[in-house]
């Protein structure tokens, strides 16, 4: 969950997270050091009045800051493949979970249920009980369970929407009449809240995400009050 004067990414709580977190570091570290070397050129060029003839026309030096930015930018590339392939891949799914966007809500159907599936509606201001966080909270929550692959395929039935969790690192769009998939582990038990990522209009921002990762015993309870309710 995001707080106030937050200047980084929230904690990870899945594997890709991060991942992704990793990658921001390493590229951050680069731009540091970069921007850290043309800064002490920049301030040496202007302070000082001498000059090395041997640097206004140098074979050597041109091939240096040819090749040095080709390494740099394969120290970054590498690795960011590496997580664009580890983000696509779907390796054998314990649960599925069909996603479909609205005007302005989402409805959740558990495709591997016979009858399980319910809307997700914001709850209004006025209704929130303590603790409960304006804009984010639903009536019902995506309770999935924690340490298994969980695929999660969005559509949406009337404009775009986009389906995104920043602490699990998914974010997929939504398209009417396509079917996008993507797949994440939650890594730990809580609460994480997204929001639509994608302007769709007048109550675009009225449309949060919840997805609660519970133990496999405390889903498996759920599920079953869940079907005997229908």
């Amino acid at each position: 969950m995001a707080h106030p004067s937050q200047l980084g990414f929230q904690d990870a709580a899945s594997p890709v997270m991060e991942e992704l977190l990793h990658f921001h570091d390493h590229a951050l570290m680069i731009v540091f050091l970069i921007s850290t070397l043309v800064l002490y050129i920049i301030v040496a060029m202007v302070s000082t009045k001498v000059t090395n003839k041997y640097i206004l026309d140098s074979q050597e030096i041109e091939i240096i800051w040819t090749i040095l930015p080709a390494i740099i930018l394969t120290l970054i590339a590498l690795p960011s493949l590496r997580i664009l392939y580890l983000m696509d891949e779907i390796n054998d799914p314990h649960l599925t979970v069909k996603a479909m966007g609205h005007q302005w809500y989402w409805s959740y159907e558990y495709t591997d249920y016979e009858s399980l599936g319910f809307d997700s509606y914001m709850v209004p201001t006025q209704d929130l009980t303590p603790g409960q966080f304006r804009l984010l909270e639903t009536d019902h929550r995506m309770i999935i369970p924690m340490d298994s692959p969980v695929r999660v395929m969005v559509s949406a039935e009337d404009v775009l929407h986009s389906w995104a969790v920043p602490a699990l690192g998914i974010k997929m769009d939504g398209v009417p009449g396509r079917l996008n998939q993507t797949a994440f582990i939650a890594s730990r038990p809580g609460v994480f809240y997204g929001q639509c990522s994608e302007i769709c209009g007048a109550n675009h921002s009225f449309m949060p995400i919840v997805v609660e990762a519970v133990p496999l015993e405390h889903f498996e309870n759920w599920s079953s009050l869940m079907l005997k309710d229908i």
